[in-house]
């Protein structure tokens, strides 16, 4: 893991493709950069891992290592590598690594750090927390578990994790005291999103740091998790579970924006084929928030 010697000290929460796009666009900027990871996943290789080992979930914490380490390294592409055929079937080998050295080195964190020393990466991931976790939904019809189930149920009301008590690593309350900018998002925002900060001791850090907290909105609703969503809506839902971020940065060419509160930032941010946040135009607003 290697940082910078100048540049603000960021950290990155939340899950999957879209914080992988936000730690591209930290590495144009940044001093120091964490990244703190859902691990609530119970789906393809992470979930067959979780069920055998009892570890957290290691796919998205795979995808933000690569995201920090190398571009087109052969450490990256062989983390990215899936087995075909066989009992490795379906298998990333970074999710295979990163359970191989935890289990060598007895804590989950170092071979997370052990990882992240092999595809040299600029920055840190943690998990969220090394509890493995449950995701629980408030749906129309009840309560359902499980992320893939809560990712196909549409109109949630709130998650939260089981156990409830799960705690972050001690690194990320550190890392999130001594920040100068929070960036939550963009990405799922029930399963991915407010998965990483359901976790109590997020919460509750976020409400008490200094750091500039930026939500970084979706361009788009993922169906039909956020189906019909504007961006008051991902704000109200941040609300709703005990975060208020300081600033909303959004795509006025994305999502309709809606009426809200908070200080709200609109900027050029996607790629040219509008699916996904482009790492350079992200880096700029970001930065530019930073004055």
């Amino acid at each position: 893991m290697t940082a910078r010697d100048s540049g603000p000290r960021v950290v990155a929460i939340g899950g999957g493709h879209g914080l992988a796009n936000t730690l591209r666009a930290l590495r144009h900027y940044a001093g120091d950069i964490t990244a703190v990871v859902s691990v609530a996943d119970d789906g393809g290789s992470s979930g067959r891992l979780r069920e055998a080992l009892g570890i957290p979930a290691p796919g998205d914490l795979r995808k933000c290592l690569v995201a920090l380490g190398q571009p087109d390294s052969l450490w990256a592409r062989a983390f990215e590598h899936r087995f075909v055929g066989g009992e490795l079937e379906g298998h990333a080998m970074g999710n295979l690594v990163i359970a191989g050295l935890a289990a060598a080195s007895g804590d989950f964190v170092q071979g997370l750090d052990e990882a992240g020393r092999l595809l040299q990466a600029e920055g840190r991931v943690l998990p969220a927390t090394t509890t493995p976790v449950v995701l629980r939904a408030e749906v129309a019809h009840g309560e359902i578990e499980g992320q893939v189930a809560v990712s196909a149920a549409g109109r949630i009301a709130h998650v939260s994790l089981v156990p409830p008590d799960a705690e972050p690593p001690p690194d990320v309350l550190h890392a999130l005291k001594v920040a100068d900018q929070i960036v939550i998002g963009p990405g799922s925002l029930f399963t991915s999103v407010l998965a990483a900060l359901a976790v109590p001791g997020i919460s509750q850090a976020l409400a008490e740091t200094s750091a500039q907290k930026v939500y970084v909105c979706n361009l788009r609703p993922q169906l039909p998790e956020t189906a019909g969503y504007d961006v008051a809506a991902h704000v109200e839902a941040l609300v709703a579970h005990g975060v208020d971020p300081d600033v909303v940065l959004y795509d006025a060419d994305a999502l309709p924006t809606g009426i809200f509160d908070q200080r709200s930032v609109a900027a050029d941010l996607a790629d040219p084929n509008g699916f996904g946040h482009e790492p350079g135009r992200l880096a700029t607003a970001l930065s530019h928030l930073l004055g």
